[in-house]
């Protein structure tokens, strides 16, 4: 335990320090000067972000995903489908009230729309998609149709929300589907699709254990374009929240040290309840391993816990200052920092490194964790560039979405089906609590010096939704590119055959001699 704890962390450090150092970097320079308190609570806060990395993902190995994987296996096992779709759908319901990333989105709009209402609505969407995404594993429905279907459902809703003037929910409304598969939902809905595949068997049983982040991911944003519409639309002021860093442990840093605890505890409690539910119900899995799950939970609450209040205290004031402090001295320049910044940033998103695990794992270091890294990195950091361009120019989301997911779904049918999955999980994976509590509020800063708060809503949101988005295309690329080399060697390999030297040839004579 205390060797793989040790791995855990220093490979969270690792992560960690790319963004750290960047950040720290600029703030020497005339871009984004930072006082020196402002230095050392980032600084701080970058080892306590680095610290609950490691602890979560521990957590994850031990907890969430073990936790996944024996309720998707049991019931699966038990024959009872109807059993399964009703749990799945309570388990869609309880990991989206546990997503910490969703609330920091929810409490940054709850000017808008109230924050409980947001996070019901979100995960009924989520609960009603993992039930579709099981049906399409037991009943084998290709992926690929399922995500063409929704998606042309999604751009429908769209152009009804625009038509009734209340577009300005419309980045929000893609932005809650990137929010919601984070660091809690990713490792249990994952090990939950694993379990069931496994069990179920079959020849493609890899693949069919991806697709269900991709699922997931539509619904939230189906189910509040909706909310949206039959809203009316509703008062879309947005005043701009408190950014600013506060001094050592002052009574507002306990405060949201226990609230973000008792958030989490809350969160995690209902898993446990309904796990446990479970267990004495169908499961009956030796104590042994429910010690093992109930260590992981400490670990992922203590990791959860520590995570949520660094990027909370350091890693959001330092955002938005950056996006608002680059973006006056040029906007072109906050461009190009933004795209690096993007590449990095994804390092550090703990539900990544989950993802990489299991992608190598499954299919058997045919996609390994470094193409997955380098991959997610440039999609991530092409679409926090994008975002920005949004900003500086000034157009709908959709220029961006409509073109992105049709290229997207043209892929689909040109490169093996299991990068399809991979690719629509990771969109999901990329846009995780750092996103929504580090880059957000740099697009917000960036938007209040170029555009002002009233724009906000309009261009800063829907920075999450294209770190989804991207990362479809460079994935899937990845399998294009494997299938353009295959091709090309096999066509050596043909050519050399043909054009061989006659002479080269060694005929034998088997006649016998007189």
């Amino acid at each position: 335990m205390k060797k793989a704890l040790l791995s855990k962390l220093w490979e969270a450090f690792i992560s960690v320090v790319p963004v750290a150092g960047i950040v720290l970097f600029v703030s020497f320079t005339p871009l984004a000067p930072l006082t020196w308190l402002e230095r050392t609570v980032f600084l701080a806060c970058a080892l306590l972000l680095a610290a609950g990395i490691g602890l979560f993902n521990l957590g994850a190995d031990l907890a969430m995903s073990p936790m996944g994987r024996h309720v998707g296996e049991g019931l699966t096992k038990s024959r009872r489908i109807g059993v399964l779709v009703c749990v799945c759908f309570f388990l869609g319901v309880l990991i989206t009230v546990a997503e910490p990333d969703l609330s920091v989105l929810a409490g940054q709009v709850k000017a808008v729309i109230n924050p409980w209402l947001l996070i019901f609505t979100v995960g009924v969407g989520v609960g009603l998609f993992l039930v579709l995404a099981i049906v399409r594993m037991v009943t084998k429905t290709d992926l690929t149709a399922l995500l063409l279907f929704f998606y042309m459902l999604l751009f429908a809703f769209s152009s009804l929300l625009i038509s009734g003037g209340a577009q300005s929910f419309l980045p929000l409304s893609f932005d809650s589907g990137g929010v919601t598969t984070g660091p809690i939902t990713v490792p249990f809905i994952m090990a939950l699709g694993l379990g069931i595949a496994q069990t179920l068997g079959g020849r493609d049983a890899g693949e069919n254990s991806f697709g269900l982040i991709a699922l997931c991911s539509i619904g939230p944003v189906l189910a509040v374009l909706i909310l949206s519409i039959l809203s009316g639309g509703g008062d879309i002021s947005w005043p701009l929240p408190d950014y600013s860093i506060g001094s050592g442990f002052s009574p507002a840093f306990w405060g949201l040290l226990g609230d973000t605890a008792w958030d989490v505890a809350k969160s995690l409690f209902l898993m446990a309840g309904f796990f446990l539910f479970l267990q004495f119900t169908v499961l009956r899995l030796p104590g042994r391993k429910l010690l093992q799950i109930g260590s992981g939970l400490v670990f992922a609450f203590a990791g959860l816990v520590i995570f949520l209040v660094a990027v909370s205290v350091g890693f959001m004031p330092i955002g938005f200052h950056l996006g608002r402090s680059i973006t006056a001295v040029s906007g072109e320049l906050m461009l190009g920092f933004a795209f690096v910044l993007g590449m990095v940033v994804v390092l550090a998103e703990p539900a990544v490194h989950v993802l990489n695990q299991q992608v190598e794992e499954v299919t058997g270091g045919t996609v390994t964790k470094r193409q997955m890294i380098v991959a997610l990195s440039l999609g991530v950091g092409a679409s926090i560039g994008l975002s920005i361009l949004r900003l500086m120019i000034g157009f709908s989301l959709l220029y961006y979405l409509i073109p992105g997911y049709l290229l997207s779904l043209g892929l689909s049918f040109f490169v093996p089906k299991i990068y399809t999955a991979i690719a629509f999980d990771s969109g999901g994976v990329a846009s995780g609590p750092l996103t929504s509590s580090f880059i957000l509020p740099m697009a917000i800063g960036a938007c209040v010096t170029l555009r002002g708060e009233s724009a906000v809503l309009d261009f800063a949101f829907g920075v999450v939704a294209l770190v989804a988005m991207t990362p479809l295309i460079t994935i899937q690329s990845l399998g294009f590119r494997a299938i353009l080399s295959r091709r090309a060697k096999a066509e050596a390999k043909m050519q050399k055959i043909l054009s061989a030297d006659d002479a080269q040839i060694i005929y034998f004579d088997y006649r016998e001699a007189d």
